[in-house]
């Protein structure tokens, strides 16, 4: 549920910020249509540095899809040889094009340069393929069920409408199971090209794609900053970002070493999937941190957070707090047990049981002449010395 909320959050803020932004462009076209011979000059470029860039940064389904939109940009500009065909085939454009962007949403990001990739075009070169033969195909299912009153009235929307409906829905699902910022790229992409096939957006197929090719590029920028400085495990930011945030750090914070007790213990007890589920879940809960704090994964089972321009006096109920939230959490196991010799059924049943983890907390605050670095050994002294006290408590 928290992921589901997670992706939704990411996706909804990734379409409303695109939206607006092509809202302000609509507004303002007094401004660059003046200029609408340079803009179709730099889309090439665009569409060359998008590719390469998704490449790069192992975004393919963004670079695929900008591959494709290119090669209907070509299309509209009377480049390909084949663009009288094309036009007279306008519906076959339209379904294969939603289908590929629906298919790139399923797939994962592999490297472009590689058998993976290889695959990928093959795969949507059959889905073009398949869009071609599903007309003889909805004609087909038109004329059989012409005589079923129920759905006569229905049969209309079967040869484009329906494949266009199930298109959006797995794109929404995409985004609302994946929590990456490329799912709503395709989707706004979709969204554009049924726009300006339809005739709902009247801006010129060039602007559309340029701010089309803008958000791939800032999709791309962003999904790499969180690769590089957040945890992919806890989501919070990484050990590096951590080292970023003590350079704009003033004079006067406080820094908390926390380290969740007999993790090792735990890991070896119910394995290093429970393992990695503990983390999330004491992640999830240091981050509702008060007083200002932000927290880092420092590694393994070991999180920092720092309060800037705060005392000791004022971070220490803060860290009561989250001390005393992890504790009363209850984390509810399920293993699953070998069926037994009596077991009738053959199923393999499943233990649950309810456990409890705790956290040991130092803190430090800096004083005269010493860095972040000496600030933060000290924390981790104080959190030694709240190991040694019993652990589940909090010492400065």
């Amino acid at each position: 549920m928290i992921q589901f909320f997670s992706a939704l959050k990411s996706s909804v803020f990734s379409l409303i910020a695109f939206f607006i932004t092509l809202s302000v462009v609509n507004h303002f076209q007094s401004y660059w249509l003046v200029k609408i011979n340079l803009i179709e000059q730099v889309l090439y470029g665009l569409f060359v540095i998008t590719i390469l860039l998704s490449s790069y940064f192992n975004r393919s389904r963004l670079a695929l899809a900008a591959l494709v939109f290119l090669l209907f940009y070509l299309n509209e500009s009377q480049v390909l040889p084949w663009q009288t065909w094309l036009l007279s085939h306008r519906e076959w454009l339209l379904l294969a094009s939603t289908g590929m962007l629906s298919a790139l949403s399923v797939l994962k990001d592999r490297g472009l340069l590689s058998t993976h990739g290889i695959y990928r075009v093959l795969l949507l070169s059959s889905i073009g393929v398949a869009s071609y033969y599903w007309f003889d195909i909805a004609a087909l299912l038109v004329s059989q069920l012409a005589d079923v009153a129920t759905i006569a009235p229905w049969l209309k929307f079967i040869t484009v409408e329906l494949p266009l409906m199930v298109f959006f829905l797995v794109l929404v699902w995409r985004c609302l199971r994946e929590k990456s910022l490329a799912a709503a790229a395709l989707l706004v992409s979709y969204c554009l090209w049924l726009g300006y096939f339809y005739q709902i957006i009247v801006l010129p197929w060039s602007v559309l794609l340029s701010l089309m090719m803008v958000h791939y590029l800032c999709v791309v920028m962003i999904d790499s900053y969180f690769l590089a400085y957040r945890d992919e495990l806890t989501s919070l930011p990484s050990r590096r970002a951590l080292n970023q945030r003590a350079l704009s750090l003033g004079r006067k914070y406080t820094v908390a070493m926390l380290d969740i007790d007999h993790f090792k213990k735990f890991n070896d007890t119910y394995g290093h999937d429970i393992g990695d589920q503990v983390l999330k879940l004491v992640a999830s809960k240091l981050a509702q941190v008060k007083s200002a704090g932000k927290v880092f994964r420092y590694g393994g089972e070991e999180f920092t957070i720092v309060f800037p321009g705060k005392s000791p006096e004022q971070a220490q109920p803060a860290l009561e707090a989250v001390r005393q939230a992890v504790q009363d959490y209850k984390i509810v196991i399920r293993q699953a047990q070998r069926k037994s010799k009596k077991s009738r059924t053959g199923k393999k049943s499943e233990q649950v049981k309810s456990v409890s983890v705790t956290i040991s907390i130092g803190y430090a605050a800096r004083a005269a002449k010493l860095n972040f670095e000496q600030t933060l050994k000290l924390a981790d002294q104080a959190l030694y010395r709240a190991k040694k006290s019993g652990r589940n408590n909090v010492s400065d």
